[in-house]
């Protein structure tokens, strides 16, 4: 099969698309014949070791000092079922799936292998591959900051970096939750955030939302701009600030922050549920949330592809089709 390899840590060309065997599921796996994946910016991340103050160290003792333990990138799929193992009970061969490799990475390939009960699930035949391979890294993200955020209808959010995929993903369900959408992007993207749903937008080139004098119940910061210090006037008593996004000493500041403001600094990964991905899928399904697809790549220019994601200016999620050419 067709794999791209990252074999060391640099820019987009040190990426190689490279035949390698098809792995065979074991007992309990399911072997998928991936017909789209993304390129998300934790792939960028994790290849250029750009990472947030602090954890420069910690990746690298997680994934690989040298080079990457697991050299396929890519945690977001869709396609059908190739081969089942044996005591796989709840997939049949021909089925089509989507599904969250998370940190097992090895989506940026034809196949892939996962267990059963890891983070696959049903495609509904409403959705295009496109889309359901765009469902997870944004949706899940959203999903669990804005859980953890509790928020409630009525409630006013603020989503700094409303244009990208988590950014996009975290309009559109806080807009379903019941809350009043602000969104924060470049002007290119104003028209974007209104149409996901954002009640207002600002174009953080000529406004900044830190000294409009306006508050909020929860902020949402998607792209490490807005830490504590620079919104708390714009945090209401009792409000949130999700930090999706964060360097450690943000991280360790928002501690000290929820312990003695009356706010709350809410940061860390992502917790990602099996459930998630069905809700995630019924609301797009019900046209309640629509993964923002900006391009399409096929896998042949993957390195395009992270030559695009590393300029930062994707609106939502980039698209790798594993279709075959011919």
């Amino acid at each position: 099969m067709k794999a791209v390899l990252a074999e060391r840590y640099g820019p987009p060309e040190v990426l190689q698309i490279r035949e390698i065997a098809t792995p065979t599921p074991k007992a309990d796996e399911i072997l998928i014949r991936i017909h789209a994946t993304t390129v998300t910016s934790a792939d960028w991340r994790l290849r250029s070791q750009t990472v947030p103050p602090g954890f420069g160290l910690i990746m690298r003792l997680v994934f690989g000092l040298r080079k990457l333990r697991q050299p396929i990138l890519g945690s977001e799929l869709a396609g059908v079922v190739a081969a089942i193992g044996r005591d796989v009970t709840r997939f049949q061969v021909g089925q089509r799936v989507f599904a969250f490799s998370d940190m097992r990475l090895g989506c940026h390939a034809e196949y892939l292998c996962l267990p059963q009960d890891a983070m696959v699930v049903a495609t509904p035949p409403g959705l295009t591959d496109e889309t359901a391979a765009a469902l997870c890294f944004g949706g899940t993200t959203a999903l669990d900051f804005l859980r953890r955020a509790r928020v409630r209808p009525g409630e006013r959010v603020l989503v700094n970096g409303a244009s990208g995929a988590v950014g996009s993903a975290v309009v559109q369900l806080a807009r379903h939750a019941g809350a009043e959408v602000t969104g924060v992007c470049s002007a290119a993207n104003l028209d974007l955030a209104r149409s996901l749903g954002a009640a207002r937008v600002i174009d953080y080139t000529r406004e900044d939302f830190s000294r409009n004098g306006e508050t909020y119940d929860v902020i949402v910061d998607t792209v490490g701009t807005a830490p504590f210090s620079r919104c708390r006037r714009s945090l209401k008593t009792g409000g949130r600030l999700l930090l999706v996004l964060a360097g450690l000493p943000d991280m360790l500041k928002g501690l000290w922050v929820s312990l003695t403001s009356g706010r709350r600094v809410i940061a860390g990964p992502a917790t990602v549920r099996h459930d998630d991905l069905n809700t995630l899928a019924a609301l797009a399904e019900a046209g309640a949330f629509q993964p923002v697809i900006d391009r399409i790549y096929p896998l042949e220019q993957i390195v395009e592809a992270h030559r695009y994601v590393d300029t930062g200016r994707k609106k939502g999620n980039v698209i790798i089709s594993v279709r075959d050419q011919n």
